[in-house]
């Protein structure tokens, strides 16, 4: 072992956090192996939605999202990480690499550390205020740090155009074969289940028409006064990359990640909407009739204040680290 080689045990650590990264239905679809002074991420083929995501695209952004938090455990604990993208060309599912060494980390990562453990994908109604032009811009810079770009749709008939497609998208997947089987699972996991949507983090009701239509469950929602034009005071970001490629993927979700967690640390609830991206015909009238732009759609992010007087939502379920991890 080199002198300046980080323990297992401390990067274990890191990974366990780590493990708080959203993923599509909570599937979790990640491995790991530590070494003395190295982590490796790996995709989990076993936990592919094959019908909701047949291209894996899902798949690789939730890991991506995942490889994002470990960067910020990493700063926040005061270690550099030194991150190579798809290191083995032989196989497909390394999806990185993180070099660990001891000394000062990121210091713009490590203060999305505290957001990690608070964050939560809120499928609620938000409130009627507006979120700032200030606080987009955030959310705008940080998703460029990795080659992403996140339009804010704020233009009415744009953000109409944009609603009419994720509302396609959900009459679309209700008639897909396997996608109602896929939904129904991983929304009624056994009761110690470690992964999948429990009814805690379900609306008792369809909170937006933008939203998934998730068998309803136990979280109660407000009923706040809504804005102007019928909506709530949230925006709608549409992240893109210029490549379609499984790299592009997985900083896709790094992007992600850090808009979730920048949106968190603002005070500002968030929603990952995937559905557009999951179905080619919405996913290429998102590009052409929303954006107008020859970008490839990866993720629609929906950002607000929370609604008046909103409880705290429970933290969904993670699996544990001895579950996830590849000896």
């Amino acid at each position: 072992m080199a002198d300046r080689d980080v323990p297992v045990g401390v990067l274990a650590v890191a990974v366990q956090r780590a493990l708080q990264a959203p993923s599509v239905h909570n599937t979790q679809p990640w491995r790991w192996r530590l070494t003395d002074g190295l982590i490796e991420l790996h995709a989990d083929p076993a936990r592919q939605l094959v019908a909701t995501d047949p291209d894996l695209r899902d798949l690789v952004l939730s890991c991506g999202a995942a490889l994002h938090h470990l960067q910020v455990a990493l700063a926040a604990a005061r270690l550099s990480a030194h991150v190579h993208r798809l290191p083995s060309p032989e196989d497909r599912w390394h999806l990185a690499t993180v070099r660990v060494r001891p000394g000062a980390g990121d210091t713009g990562l490590a203060q999305l550390s505290r957001a990690i453990d608070e964050r939560r994908t809120d499928r609620r109604p938000f409130g009627a205020d507006p979120v700032s032009p200030q606080a987009i811009g955030r959310l705008v810079a940080c998703a460029t740090q990795y080659g992403a770009t996140l339009h804010p749709v704020t233009e009415p008939g744009a953000r109409r155009r944009l609603d009419e497609v994720l509302a396609d998208a959900g009459a679309r997947q209700r008639f897909a074969p396997g996608y109602a089987a896929e939904l129904t699972i991983w929304s009624h996991r056994w009761a110690a289940a470690r992964d999948g949507i429990p009814a805690t983090a379900r609306t008792t009701r369809t909170a937006a028409p933008d939203l998934r239509a998730f068998p309803r469950g136990t979280l109660g929602s407000t009923r706040p006064q809504p804005a102007p034009g019928g909506h709530d005071g949230s925006v709608l970001l549409v992240l893109t990359t210029t490549g379609d490629e499984v790299l592009d993927h997985l900083l896709a979700g790094e992007a992600t990640s850090a808009a979730l967690l920048t949106a968190t640390v603002q005070g500002l609830a968030t929603t990952p909407l995937s559905q557009s991206q999951e179905v080619p015909a919405t996913r290429a009238r998102l590009a052409s009739s929303v954006l107008r732009s020859p970008d490839r759609p990866q993720l629609v992010i929906r950002i607000g204040h929370p609604g008046p007087g909103a409880s705290r939502i429970e933290r969904t379920p993670r699996r544990m680290l001895e579950a996830v991890l590849m000896h």
